[in-house]
């Protein structure tokens, strides 16, 4: 497959999560501090999402969208640092529109477009929280397509263990595990959501990261 279609592939992927996922918690106003319907169709939408573009886009590149995801793939030997490099550029591009289009929908980022946010303005919770979330997510990806005879189900398995973490997580820092989806809402609303959003890059690349290294050498025969 050629590398244009896997990065136009894999920019769609992006956008459809953020516009989709982060457009549901901005529009039912999530904010993670009760367990309502808010709560629970925020977290079911970023699963939906997944299942979704891994039906779709999953056959053309891979369905990462998520840099976290594409660096537990190369450190796993599934693609080169240049391939590496180019997904993780069409996936904050394609972040960036998705924040973009859902802002111009929204009439503004008044809504907060689905950023994340400090735990109790701790740095190292939120940090910890974003590693321990990342890594299950990574590992669950890197486990369910390790084999062929896993394929079917793996967009489903996929994007209920999504659904999972944002259980969990929503209510610690909105749920990030991917650095282009916070970033792209963080940077069109600026303020606290740009200034922290470095936390939500750099815990889930640190999750990611640990989980392919923990595959290695569990998936091992």
């Amino acid at each position: 497959m050629k590398l244009t279609k896997k990065l136009v592939a894999e920019f769609i992927g992006t956008f459809v999560l953020v516009f989709f996922a982060c457009g549901t918690a901005a529009v039912l106003q999530c904010n993670g501090a009760e367990p309502n319907a808010a709560y629970a169709l925020t977290a079911l939408a970023f699963g939906l999402v997944i299942v979704a573009m891994a039906y779709s886009i999953g056959q053309i590149s891979g369905c990462h969208i998520n840099p976290a995801v594409s660096l537990g793939v190369l450190l796993n030997g599934g693609m080169d640092v240049k391939e590496f490099v180019a997904y993780v550029c069409a996936q904050f591009v394609g972040a960036i529109a998705g924040a973009g289009c859902l802002s111009a929908v929204l009439g503004g980022a008044d809504s907060g477009l689905g950023t994340n946010g400090l735990f109790n303005d701790n740095i190292g919770a939120s940090l910890i929280i974003e590693i321990i979330l990342t890594f299950v997510f990574v590992l669950v990806i890197l486990a369910v397509t390790s084999k062929e005879e896993y394929s079917r189900m793996a967009g489903l398995v996929i994007g209920l263990t999504l659904v999972l973490v944002h259980i969990l997580g929503i209510h610690f820092t909105g749920t990030s595990v991917n650095p282009a989806r916070s970033f792209g809402p963080a940077l069109f609303v600026g303020g606290k959501a740009l200034s922290n959003v470095w936390v939500f890059i750099v815990g889930p690349m640190i999750g990611g990261a640990l989980a392919a290294v923990c595959w290695k050498w569990l998936g091992k025969q």
